[in-house]
């Protein structure tokens, strides 16, 4: 009976069931076959539902999808540009730190490169980047920003993982510039293949995009000053950075229509925190199932008989996860596996929170590798090329990007600086 049960959800599954369908209907079958009451799924759902870091999902993606409505990106575009533009690869330079911005709010959904795609690839185009490199960097920056403060996939690490978001939150700082220097590497290394007229520093420019984007400035020392200045909790600058935004946007600015564009905004952005929390839920079954089986332990007892010290676990483990990457999205990624390797990495003696930052880093360069890393999609579908050729224009990124991962996975340093010192 079991292997008609299970047989018939894989067939499912392969005919593009939903994917919290699917977790659920394993869960619940699995959990009716061991004899173990169904109750034990709606506890579950009720202790996430619970916990007060939940609140933080719904607040700090409310508040990327006003941004990216507003007009925002051309003022934080404008600043970059006035800072960095003067310097060689500084458009380039400016396309990674505006994208990493929007990324670390709206959570690599795809809202950065639909939101800052048009604005970036003319741009760029006009100072003299070639169009491969232009469609590689916009497709490549769509994630990048995983790693810094509000993400929302550092969020929901932390809650299934049960590790201090705050901490998390410190952690991805090195790592996540590092992404930024290696790739901003690159971008210098191509200006000078393709060199275009030159900008001038002007500090009256500088004052004028200041003044500009003053109201989003403030943002990162609401989340950071307050969090790390024990003013605020998570929790708590999240519910001011949406009441901020949404004011701002709504009534200074008037950049978002509180009755024509704010519903629209509302409804997109809870789409996605209602994807999530679904998979969410129907997923800690399935995982709470395969804990209380011994699964991780057992793959573990079948690991030691090939990988014996912690740095060829790390190797094993970025491997794995590159391939989960690339075949899942991240949501999914982090309910599923985080419950699965969290008892293995302790047996290994591998820190929780640069086990976190490894995981996230991988999860990050999965949207952009072949042959479903979501963003080659989107990019497909923003400027109408070939999925192909997306594949093609991102591999020098996805390759820089790798290069990152080893140097933050195996100088854990970096991922801890903040609790060493």
């Amino acid at each position: 009976m079991s292997t008609i049960v299970y047989g018939t959800i894989f067939f499912f599954a392969l005919f593009g069931a939903p994917i919290f369908a699917v977790m659920s209907a394993f869960a619940l079958a699995a959990f009716y076959f061991s004899g173990v009451e169904l109750s034990a799924v709606a506890v579950e759902i009720y202790r996430l539902a619970s916990a007060p870091t939940i609140l933080t999902i719904p607040l700090f993606t409310f508040a990327g999808y006003v941004l990216a409505e507003s007009k925002a990106p051309v003022r934080l575009l404008r600043l970059c540009n006035a800072f960095l533009g003067w310097m060689p690869g500084g458009v380039a330079i400016v396309c990674l730190a505006i994208c990493a911005f929007f990324t670390a709010f709206t959570g690599a959904s795809g809202v950065t490169i639909i939101a800052l795609g048009g604005l970036l690839y003319p741009i760029l185009i006009e100072e003299g980047y070639s169009e491969k490199f232009t469609l590689g960097l916009i497709t490549t920056c769509g994630s990048l920003g995983l790693l810094f403060p509000p993400s929302l996939p550092i969020i929901l690490y932390g809650i299934i993982a049960k590790v201090d978001i705050d901490q998390l939150f410190l952690a991805g700082l090195i790592p996540g510039f590092i992404l930024m220097i290696i790739l901003g590497s690159y971008s210098i290394y191509q200006s000078r293949l393709n060199p275009k007229k030159k900008h001038e520093f002007s500090m009256r420019e500088m004052k004028s995009a200041l003044w500009d984007a003053r109201y989003e400035i403030p943002l990162p020392f609401f989340i950071l000053g307050g969090i790390y200045g024990g003013i605020v909790t998570a929790t708590e600058a999240s519910a001011i950075t949406a009441v901020y935004v949404l004011l701002i946007n709504c009534f200074v600015t008037k950049d978002v229509s509180f009755t024509k564009d704010l519903p629209k905004v509302i409804s997109e952005s809870l789409t996605l925190v209602g994807a999530i929390l679904l998979i969410l839920c129907c997923a800690l079954g399935l995982t709470n199932y395969l804990v209380d089986e011994q699964i991780p332990m057992q793959i573990l007892e079948a690991m030691k008989s090939f990988i014996t010290n912690k740095y060829l676990f790390l190797l094993v483990l970025n491997i794995f996860l590159l391939i989960v990457g690339c075949l899942m999205d991240i949501f999914s990624a982090i309910i599923v596996v985080v419950p699965l390797i969290i008892p293995i990495a302790e047996q290994f003696q591998v820190n929780p929170v640069h086990l976190a930052i490894v995981f996230l880093t991988n999860l990050e360069i999965g949207y952009i590798t072949p042959p479903v890393g979501i963003n080659l999609f989107i990019s497909s579908f923003r400027f109408k090329r070939p999925v192909i050729e997306l594949y093609k224009v991102s591999l020098p990124f996805l390759f820089l990007m790798i290069f990152a991962l080893i140097i933050i996975t195996y100088i854990p340093w970096l991922t801890l600086f903040w609790f060493n010192s």
